[in-house]
C-alpha cells in the first residue's frame, strides 16, 4: 500500500462490498482480493482530497459520500460536479499511459462530510490495468493519442482555414491601395509632362518677371492647401464645385466645370481664385489657372500615392503585429494592439460591418502568448461576422474586473440559441454546413484561454446581442505550462457518474 496515498483513516477492506460498485463488479474473487491488498479502503474527513496541478498518485473510488470536483479557472474555482453516486472515480486514472502524459491532477477533488473511498496508487493501478486487460489497455490508449492526434491535426486545418480566410482578405485590401497607387502614378506622370508643355508655354509667353514670381508663389500656395483641405460632405462639395465652375466661366476660362471638382478637391475655393485673378492680367489668365490646375492635381495624385503605400506600410505592420514573427511567444502585450491588428486582418470580412471600439486605455500591458490570443480574437471575430450576415455592428470593449482583463466581443446577429449554448465549446461541435467549419474555433479558443492563460470565456446570447467575453488575469502567478495542455483529453469540463469517471 503506497503511503502517499494514505490520507485519513485506514479501514478494512470488504470484497463484498467492492463487489458492490459498478467498477468492480464484475471481478473474481481473486481480484478484489488483490485490490484488498494492493489498495486500502479509507475515511476521509470533509476537506480536499487532491489539489489540481498536483502530482498525480492515487485513484479514488466513492465507497460512501459526497465529492465535489472543482477546476480552476482564472481566480475562481468552478465546480465540475457534484456527486453522492457510489463507484465514481477520480484521480489518476492516465496512470496506465505511466511517462508519455503528463501525471497530474487535472481537476481538484474534496468531501463535503467525512467519506470512504476503495484508494489504489498509481502504481498498482497501472499494473491492474496491464495484467489484467492488456487488450483494453491497448485499446484506450489508442483511442487516447488517436483522438489526441486527430485533434492536433484538425486544429492545424483550423488554423490553416483561418489563414487561408485571411490570407485572401488581406490579398484583397493591398490590392486596392496597390492598384490605386499604379493608377495614380500613371496619371502623375501624364500631368508632369502636360505640366512641362504649359512650361514652355509660359516660357514663351507674356508673362514679366513679377508675375512669373507671383505666379510661383500661388503655385506654392496651392500644393501647401491640397495638403490641408478639408474633409467636405457630398452637398457642400457641390455647392462648391459650383461656385468655382461660375466664377471660371464668368472670367472667361473654358471648361470651368471640368476643372472645379479638382480645384475643390485640393481646397481651393472662389477667394483663392481671386488672388489669381488680381496677379495676372486678364489676357494670360485662363493659362495661369489651367498651369494651376496641373500643380493642384499632381498634388492630389502624390497625395494618393502616399496614402495608398502609407496603406499598404500598415498592413504590412498589422500582418507583423498579428503573426508576432519576430516576437518572444510569451510577453507583456497591450492587448488592443492585437485586438486592432486582428481588425486589419479581417478588414476584407467586415465590410459593410460598423466597428465600435470601447477600449479602456489606462488597462496595463499583461503577459500572454500573443499569437495564439489573436487565434482567439480571430475565432470570435470572424464568427461574430458570420452570425451577423456581413451587416450589423461589431462592438470590443475592454475593461479591467478586479484582477482580470476583460475582453468582450458583441454581435447584433441572430444569437445562439438556448439549447446549444452550453455545447459550442466542445471540440467538433458545430451548427455551421458541411465543409464551412470544423467546430474545433471555439473549443480551440477556450483551451487557449483557460489551459494558456488562466482565464475565462464565457457567452451569453439573445437574438440581436451575443457577447463573448474573455477574462485574463493582469498578473498570472507563473507562465502557463506546456503541461496545462492536456487537460484530461476531454473538453471544458468532464462530468462525474456510472459510465464516465470524475476526472482529476
Amino acid at each position: 500500500m503506497g503511503q502517499a496515498c494514505v490520507r485519513g483513516t485506514a479501514l478494512p477492506c470488504d470484497i463484498d462490498e467492492l463487489r458492490s460498485l459498478f467498477l468492480f463488479e464484475k471481478l473474481t474473487d481473486d481480484q478484489l482480493e488483490w485490490i484488498c491488498r494492493n489498495g486500502h479502503v479509507e475515511l476521509i474527513e470533509a476537506g480536499p482530497v487532491f489539489l489540481e496541478g498536483d502530482p498525480a498518485t492515487c485513484f479514488y473510488v466513492l465507497v460512501e459520500g459526497t465529492i465535489v470536483l472543482t477546476r480552476r479557472v482564472g481566480d475562481d474555482d468552478v465546480e465540475v460536479s457534484r456527486t453522492s453516486q457510489r463507484g465514481v472515480y477520480a484521480g489518476a486514472w492516465f496512470a496506465y499511459l505511466e511517462d508519455r502524459v503528463p501525471q497530474v491532477y487535472t481537476n481538484s477533488l474534496r468531501v463535503t462530510a467525512p467519506s470512504r473511498f476503495v484508494v489504489l496508487d498509481g502504481t498498482a493501478l497501472s499494473r491492474l490495468m496491464r495484467d489484467w486487460f492488456p487488450m483494453a489497455v491497448h485499446m484506450l490508449e489508442g483511442l487516447f493519442f488517436g483522438q489526441k492526434n486527430l485533434q492536433q491535426l484538425t486544429g492545424q486545418r483550423e488554423r490553416l482555414l483561418a489563414l487561408g480566410s485571411l490570407s485572401a482578405g488581406l490579398t484583397h485590401e493591398l490590392n486596392n491601395p496597390a492598384a490605386a497607387a499604379v493608377r495614380a502614378t500613371v496619371s502623375l506622370r501624364e500631368r508632369v509632362a502636360g505640366m512641362r508643355h504649359k512650361l514652355g508655354m509660359i516660357a514663351a509667353g507674356p508673362y514679366d518677371r513679377p508675375a512669373l514670381e507671383a505666379l510661383i508663389g500661388l503655385q506654392e500656395d496651392a500644393a501647401e492647401r491640397v495638403g490641408k483641405a478639408p474633409a467636405l460632405t457630398p452637398m457642400e462639395t457641390s455647392d462648391r464645385e459650383d461656385a468655382v465652375a461660375d466664377w471660371l466661366d464668368d472670367h472667361g476660362v473654358t471648361g470651368g466645370w471640368e476643372l472645379a471638382p479638382t480645384f475643390v478637391q485640393g481646397g481651393i475655393d472662389v477667394d483663392w481664385l481671386e488672388r489669381v485673378a488680381v496677379t495676372v492680367s486678364p489676357e494670360i489668365l485662363e493659362g495661369a489657372v489651367r498651369w494651376l490646375t496641373y500643380t493642384v492635381e499632381s498634388e492630389l495624385l502624390m497625395k494618393e500615392i502616399e496614402e495608398s503605400t502609407n496603406r499598404i506600410s500598415g498592413l504590412l505592420a498589422a500582418t507583423k503585429q498579428y503573426s508576432q514573427l519576430d516576437r518572444a511567444p510569451y510577453r507583456q502585450v497591450d492587448v488592443h494592439e492585437l485586438l486592432d491588428s486582428t481588425l486589419t486582418m479581417l478588414g476584407g470580412k467586415l465590410a459593410g460591418v460598423r466597428v465600435a471600439r470601447e477600449y479602456d486605455r489606462t488597462l496595463p500591458e499583461i503577459p500572454v502568448h500573443a499569437a495564439e490570443l489573436n487565434q482567439v480574437w480571430t475565432n470570435l471575430i470572424d464568427n461574430a461576422t458570420a452570425a451577423m450576415g456581413g451587416s450589423g455592428t461589431l462592438t470590443i470593449a475592454t475593461w479591467a474586473d478586479h484582477d482580470d482583463l476583460v475582453v468582450e466581443i458583441r454581435d447584433t446577429g441572430t444569437g445562439v440559441a438556448p439549447e446549444i449554448q452550453e455545447r459550442i465549446f466542445e471540440p467538433f461541435f458545430t451548427t455551421k454546413a458541411v465543409g464551412e467549419g470544423t467546430g474545433l474555433g471555439l473549443d480551440i479558443s477556450w483551451r487557449i484561454v483557460v489551459s494558456r492563460h488562466h482565464g475565462n470565456l464565457t457567452v451569453t446570447s439573445v437574438p440581436g446581442d451575443t457577447r463573448f467575453r474573455v477574462s485574463l488575469p493582469i498578473r498570472p502567478d507563473l507562465e502557463p505550462t506546456e503541461a496545462a495542455e492536456l487537460d484530461a483529453a476531454a473538453g471544458p469540463s468532464t462530468p462525474a457518474g456510472p459510465s464516465t469517471p470524475a476526472a482529476g
